[in-house]
C-alpha cells in the first residue's frame, strides 16, 4: 500500500511537470518508472489490480466520451481492427515466437501473441486527445482500443488452457469466443437499459454520479462472474449512458465531466508509471547467459507486432472498397493514405498486456521469457511509436482544422434554430401573461438568446453580440430555464438526426449547463 502511494505521488509530480512543459506525459511516466524500477525491486504488478481496478473505469470513461453514432458509422474498420487484427497479430507473433523458440509449445507462443496483440485503450485515448487528429481517425483508434481487449483476453484464455493441457479444440475455442462476445453484448444492453432507467429517476446529480462511478466495477464483475466478456459489457454500458447523457440534468453533466477528468488523470498516471516499474522484476527473472540472443528475440517480436499491423491495416481498409460496389456507393470519400498511415503506426501497447503476462501461471513453460518479450513490445511500441507519432502527424500535415470549421458552421446553424425555438417559447409565455412583467426582462431574455447565436457566428468571422448584462430577476430565471429546455431539446434532436456531431452537442450543452447552473445560484 505504501508503495502504491509513493507511485501515485511521484507519478502525479512527473505528470504535472509534463503538462506544464507541454511534454507527452505517458512517455515521460514510463521512462520515470524505468529509472525508478531498480529502487523498488520488490514490486511486481498484480494482474487483478489492473483488470479489476484500472481497466473498467478507464474503458467506461473512454466509452462515455465516445460517440455511439460515429462508432456505428465506422463499425466495419473498428471490427476489422478490434477482432480481425488481434487474431491476425496473435497468429503472426505466435509463429514468429515458435520459430525463434522451437522448444516452446505452440500454444504458449500463441499465448504471447494474444498478450501483445491489442493496442492499449489508455495509450490510444491519451494520444488521440493530445494530437488533434481527424475525427474519423480518432473514432477508429478509440473504437479499436475499446473492443480489442475482449478479443485478446478471450484468445489468451484459450491459449493458456491449451498450453496447460486442458485439451481445448479449435471448435471449443471458437464457441467460447462467440459465447463470451455474444453474452457480453446481450448483458451489456440489458444492464445499460436498467441503469439508464435508474439514473433518470434519481434526479440528484451527486447520487447519479456516485452510481456512475460504481457502474464500471459492478458490471465488469457481474459479467466476469457469468463468464462473458466484461470488457464488452463495460463498453456497451458506457456508450449507452454517454449517448443518453445530453438528456440528463445540467448538474449531472457538469459534475460527471469533472469527476471523470480527475479519475482519468489519476489512473492514467499510475498506469504508465507502473509499466516502467516492471523492468527490474522482469529482468531479474531472466538467465542472461546470452544477452544478445535475448535482445534479438525481443527485437524480432517487436518488429513482428509492428509489421503485422501495417500488413493488416492497409488491405483491410482498401480491399472492401475495391470488392464492394455498395461500400463505394455509400462511402463516397475514400480514406486518404495519410490517415491509413497514421492508423497503421498507432499500435502502442500498454498495461493490459503486462497484466495478462503477469497472470500467466508460475508453472507455465517459459514464463519469465514471455514476460520479458511482453515488456519489450510494450516499452518498444510506447517509446518508438509514441515518440515518432507526433512527428509523423506533422510530417503528413494531418489535422482536424477543416472539421473545426465545419463544426463551427454546424454549431452556428444549430444555435440559430435553437434560438428561434426558444424565442417562440418566450412569446408563448408572454402571451399567457405574468404578474408585474417588466418589458426589460423580456428584452434581456431576447438579447441573451440572440447573443448565443451571434457568438457562434463570430467563430466564423460574423457579427458581434452585446456586452454586459444585469443580474436576472426571478421572472428572468424562470423564463430563461424554459427557453434552455427548448434549446437543449433542439440540439439533441439535431444530433439524433445527424445534422450535428456529438462533439458539437457536448460543446453547446456545456455552455447551456453553465448558464443553467448560474440560474440556480439563488
Amino acid at each position: 500500500m505504501l508503495q502504491m502511494l509513493a507511485v501515485s505521488v511521484v507519478g502525479i509530480a512527473v505528470a504535472a511537470v509534463a503538462r506544464r512543459k507541454g511534454w507527452p506525459s505517458p512517455l515521460l511516466l514510463v521512462l520515470a518508472g524505468v529509472v525508478l524500477s531498480p529502487f523498488v525491486p520488490g514490486y511486481e504488478l498484480d494482474p487483478q489490480l489492473v483488470l479489476l481496478v484500472f481497466l473498467p473505469p478507464l474503458l467506461y470513461s473512454a466509452a462515455i466520451d465516445s460517440s455511439y453514432l460515429r462508432l456505428k458509422d465506422f463499425r466495419r474498420p473498428v471490427a476489422l481492427l478490434s477482432v480481425g487484427l488481434v487474431l491476425f497479430t496473435t497468429l503472426v507473433i505466435g509463429w514468429v515466437t515458435h520459430l525463434l523458440l522451437p522448444q516452446l509449445p505452440l500454444a504458449a507462443a500463441f499465448a504471447l501473441g494474444a498478450i501483445v496483440a491489442p493496442p492499449d485503450a489508455v495509450a490510444a485515448v491519451a494520444v488521440a486527445r493530445r494530437l488533434g487528429l481527424p475525427r474519423k481517425v480518432v473514432t477508429i483508434l478509440v473504437g479499436e482500443s475499446l473492443f480489442n481487449d475482449a478479443t485478446a483476453l478471450t484468445a489468451y484464455r484459450v491459449a493458456i488452457a491449451a498450453a496447460v493441457g486442458q485439451g481445448l479444440t479449435w471448435q471449443d475455442a471458437a464457441l467460447d469466443f462467440a459465447r463470451s462476445a455474444a453474452g457480453g453484448v446481450v448483458m451489456g444492453l440489458a444492464l445499460a437499459w436498467v441503469l439508464a432507467w435508474v439514473l433518470v429517476r434519481l434526479r440528484d446529480a451527486l447520487v447519479e454520479n456516485t452510481v456512475m462511478l460504481l457502474t464500471p466495477f459492478a458490471v465488469y464483475l457481474a459479467a466476469e462472474s457469468l463468464h462473458v466478456s466484461g470488457v464488452i459489457v463495460v463498453v456497451i454500458v458506457g456508450l449507452y449512458i454517454g449517448h443518453r447523457m445530453p438528456r440528463a440534468g445540467f448538474g449531472t453533466r457538469l459534475l460527471s465531466d469533472a469527476v471523470w477528468r480527475v479519475l482519468d488523470f489519476f489512473l492514467e498516471t499510475i498506469v504508465f508509471a507502473l509499466i516502467g516499474l516492471q523492468m527490474w522484476p522482469i529482468m531479474r527473472g531472466l538467465e542472461w547467459g546470452d544477452g544478445w540472443k535475448l535482445a534479438g528475440m525481443a527485437l524480432a517480436v517487436f518488429a513482428a507486432a509492428v509489421i503485422a499491423r501495417v500488413v493488416w491495416v492497409v488491405p483491410s481498409i482498401y480491399l472492401p472498397r475495391i470488392l464492394s460496389k455498395k461500400i463505394r456507393r455509400t462511402e463516397t470519400h475514400a480514406p486518404t493514405w495519410q490517415n491509413v498511415t497514421i492508423v497503421s503506426w498507432a499500435g502502442m501497447r500498454g498495461v493490459v498486456s503486462l497484466a495478462a503476462a503477469f497472470a500467466i501461471p508460475e508453472t507455465f513453460p517459459g514464463r519469465d521469457l514471455l514476460l520479458f518479450l511482453t515488456f519489450s513490445v510494450v516499452i518498444g511500441t510506447l517509446l518508438v511509436q509514441g515518440l515518432t507519432f507526433p512527428a509523423l502527424i506533422r510530417r503528413l500535415k494531418v489535422s482536424n482544422e477543416r472539421e473545426t470549421y465545419t463544426d463551427n458552421l454546424a454549431e452556428a446553424a444549430a444555435q440559430q434554430a435553437a434560438a428561434t425555438a426558444s424565442l417562440a417559447r418566450l412569446d408563448e409565455l408572454v402571451a399567457d401573461g405574468v404578474d408585474e412583467l417588466h418589458r426589460e426582462v423580456v428584452d434581456q431574455l431576447r438579447t441573451r438568446a440572440e447573443r448565443r447565436t451571434l457568438s457562434a457566428w463570430e467563430r466564423l468571422g460574423g457579427g458581434t453580440g452585446p456586452e454586459g448584462e444585469e443580474t436576472p430577476s426571478s421572472v428572468y430565471r424562470r423564463f430563461r430555464r424554459e427557453m434552455l429546455v427548448v434549446e437543449r431539446d433542439v440540439f439533441v434532436s439535431l444530433r439524433d438526426e445527424r445534422r450535428i456531431d456529438d462533439e458539437v452537442l457536448r460543446r453547446v450543452l456545456h455552455e447551456i449547463d453553465f448558464e443553467e447552473a448560474t440560474l440556480e445560484r439563488d
